[in-house]
């Protein structure tokens, strides 16, 4: 005897199908993942231009302090040897002097020249840093040039005129070196004659009592 076989049915749900327009929506809508790397946050930022601020502050004051001392050594060097140029063309004069006074045959007449081509020497120094004496005799007093050390009347004078030099002033590029010494004029004491002095003292004297 034959066995009936059943039949199974499976209700299958229809595929749902989309128009176009709606897998367009979808897709616009589905979020899109980007990559996106991540910079330095707002406060690294600061923290980074306060580091370059404060390197550039302490380069900054190490050049400041190369400098100043740069400068300092300048000016003791400029101090130890602002006379050198002038000490180094003074030499040849001190030699010829200690030759001439070293000279066996030395007399009056060669002791003289020698004397007088040292002068010389230090004149045409004199000329060449413009060192140049200050006119003192004759010249009103002029207590930025000259020193006075005494006063005597004279009535040949003006007053507070020059009359005598004891020693030379010098002046360099118009600046005083040295003031000159000077003595100068004043006015004569004004006395009463004598002869008006005796004839008031007879008149007196004859008065009657």
């Amino acid at each position: 005897m034959r066995k009936k076989k059943k039949k199974i049915l499976i209700e299958i749900e229809p595929e749902e199908t989309k128009t176009p327009e709606e897998e367009a929506a979808e897709t616009e809508e589905a979020p899109v993942a980007e990559a996106v790397e991540e910079g330095p946050s707002e406060l690294e930022k600061v923290q980074l231009e306060v580091k370059d601020l404060r390197d550039e502050m302490l380069r900054m004051r190490a050049d400041t302090e190369n400098l100043r001392k740069r400068l300092q050594r300048e000016k003791q060097d400029s101090v130890q040897f602002a006379n050198e140029r002038l000490i180094r063309e003074l030499i040849p004069i001190s030699e010829n002097l200690e030759r001439a006074l070293a000279a066996p045959d030395t007399n009056v007449d060669s002791l003289k020249e020698g004397v007088q081509m040292t002068s010389n020497q230090i004149l045409a120094l004199f000329k060449k840093e413009k060192v140049e004496p200050i006119q003192a005799v004759g010249e009103p007093f002029d207590p930025s040039l000259h020193e006075v050390l005494n006063q005597i009347e004279s009535p040949d004078h003006e007053e507070n005129t020059v009359i005598e030099e004891y020693s030379k002033g010098y002046r360099m590029n118009g600046r005083v070196l040295l003031p000159a010494r000077v003595v100068t004029s004043r006015k004569p004491t004004r006395e009463e004659p004598e002869d008006q002095d005796s004839d008031n003292a007879s008149t007196e004297a004859e008065a009657p009592a």
